[in-house]
C-alpha cells in the first residue's frame, strides 16, 4: 500500500474550512433522511395542494445540491489521483 498526496485546487479548501461546507453538510443529513420522506408523504397526499407546491420543489432542490457538491470535490480529487505520478529526483 502507498501513501498519495493530493493536491485540490485552493478554492475547495476555502469552500470546505468556511461556513458553506457546515450548510452542505446540514443539507446532506435533510437529503438523506427528511428530504425522501417528505417526498414519500407529498406523494401520498398528506401535504395540502399549497404546501406541496413548496415542499417537493426544496426536497428536489436539496437532493440535487448536496449531490453535485460532492460530485464535483470527489471528480476534483479523482483528477489528480489519475494523473500519471512523478517520478522520484
Amino acid at each position: 500500500m502507498s501513501k498519495v498526496t493530493v493536491e485540490v485546487d485552493s478554492r475547495w479548501v476555502k469552500i470546505v474550512r468556511s461556513p458553506i461546507y457546515w450548510i452542505v453538510v446540514t443539507l446532506q443529513g435533510v437529503s438523506i433522511t427528511i428530504a425522501p420522506l417528505f417526498l414519500y408523504w407529498s406523494g401520498k397526499g398528506f401535504f395540502p395542494p399549497g404546501e406541496k407546491q413548496v415542499v417537493v420543489p426544496l426536497c428536489f432542490a436539496a437532493i440535487f445540491i448536496v449531490g453535485m457538491f460532492y460530485m464535483l470535490l470527489g471528480s476534483q480529487v479523482i483528477r489528480e489521483l489519475r494523473k500519471a505520478p512523478k517520478a522520484d529526483l
